[in-house]
């Protein structure tokens, strides 16, 4: 990423389907364009087949951050490191294949990081040590740890990949949440449980406060009056002020916030982020079922918003209209519905009854909300606008 600010920020849905894929709906993956980089939250099966068919390029993916450990979300991870990673299939006992030495490896490029709750480290080392998936480049992982985890729960007695460096952090939480996980000059990620069937994740991604816009013609003037190098401005763009040489103090224009995204994992209750999800550019919800009566002809004639929103939350899951009600509790900007069951087709854009249903799928968060809502459609992009 540039070192001073984001130019822009958008999303990729890789994948919009709950539980089981569809013709029209891969499984739950996202990808996050921050300027050059990618970084992928969530990993379905197939997810580098959708990759293949979108503007992400697999080189750029610098980040994955998994929000939990069900198969839907991360079955896609250790073949989508074979090719991110250069992988290769090894062979048993063969001290001539040079793949096997991890000084094989290239550590001089920087080492992919993944992001998960427990077990997420477990479960790679297990797919790549007994495919005998040999990987050209490194890979972290650093885990999220719940105050039930235990230091020995869900860890295998496996020895690390080759290709996995020791230095992934088991990172615990700090009163209810996981604060800046990872913070560069741009942009912090902060993570908070969210309730599901199994532990399970969400993510705030913070940009930090961007220079404001300034008009030259207010500076301008004064540097030519006092011989001053047009570099001033650079300074000045970053809010930075300057004193010129006949003591006229010049003050850059102050910074403006930056934008917030919050990409929630499955869930039936995200209570536990809001506070870190509060004013959110865009919000990710998931929104598993509804109920259609009139425009979904497989709705059954026994049930009820009540009944499919309850039966909803006893699989860990959410209805539109409980994502709109927290998109309005934490005052989000927009809200993004995914992670359709298989009943919702995808492919709105070219079918007349799928575009109906994702409409009344729309209508009942935003009854709620009484903002802006999109479903996703797989290889749909969304920019993130900066904030004025």
């Amino acid at each position: 990423m540039s070192p001073v600010s984001l130019s822009s920020i958008s999303i990729t849905i890789l994948g919009s389907a709950s539980a089981q894929p569809s013709s029209t709906r891969n499984h739950s993956s996202l990808a996050l364009h921050l300027n050059g980089d990618v970084w992928l939250f969530d990993c379905g099966e197939a997810t580098q087949h959708r990759i293949q068919k979108s503007n992400v390029k697999m080189g750029k993916i610098q980040k994955i951050f998994i929000t939990h450990t069900h198969g839907d979300h991360i079955f896609g991870l250790i073949p989508l490191l074979a090719s991110r990673l250069n992988g290769a299939g090894g062979m048993v006992n063969n001290a001539d294949d040079t793949r096997l030495r991890s000084d094989a490896i290239q550590d001089s490029i920087p080492p992919l990081e993944i992001y998960g709750p427990l077990g997420t480290r477990a479960y790679i080392r297990t797919g790549l040590t007994y495919t005998y998936t040999n990987l050209g480049a490194p890979y972290i992982v650093h885990e999220l740890h719940f105050p039930s985890d235990t230091p020995s729960e869900g860890y295998t007695s496996l020895p690390p990949h080759p290709a996995e460096l020791p230095t992934g952090r088991n990172i615990p939480q700090v009163d209810g949440t996981w604060p800046e996980i990872f913070r560069d000059s741009i942009v912090s990620l902060s993570a908070a449980p969210i309730l599901h069937s199994v532990p399970c994740v969400g993510y705030v991604l913070n940009e930090l406060p961007v220079p404001g816009k300034m008009d030259p013609k207010e500076y301008i003037p004064h540097l030519k009056r006092t011989g001053a190098p047009m570099s001033v401005m650079s300074r000045l763009q970053q809010g930075e002020s300057t004193v010129l040489s006949d003591g006229t103090i010049l003050r850059g224009p102050p910074h403006r916030p930056g934008r917030k995204i919050v990409i929630l994992g499955d869930t039936y209750d995200p209570s536990p982020i809001a506070d870190l999800a509060f004013d959110a550019d865009l919000l990710i919800h998931e929104a598993t079922n509804a109920h259609l009566p009139g425009i979904d002809p497989n709705t059954k004639t026994e049930d009820t918003h009540e009944s499919v929103r309850k039966r909803a939350m006893s699989r860990g899951h959410s209805t539109p209209q409980m994502a709109g009600l927290f998109a309005k509790r934490i005052r989000a900007k927009r809200l993004l519905l995914n992670h359709f069951s298989p009943r919702y087709a995808g492919n709105d854009d070219v079918d007349e009854n799928a575009k109906k249903i994702m409409e009344g799928v729309s209508a009942l968060a935003a009854d709620e909300f009484g903002g802006p809502v999109i479903c996703a459609r797989d290889l749909m992009n969304l920019d993130v606008e900066a904030r004025r």
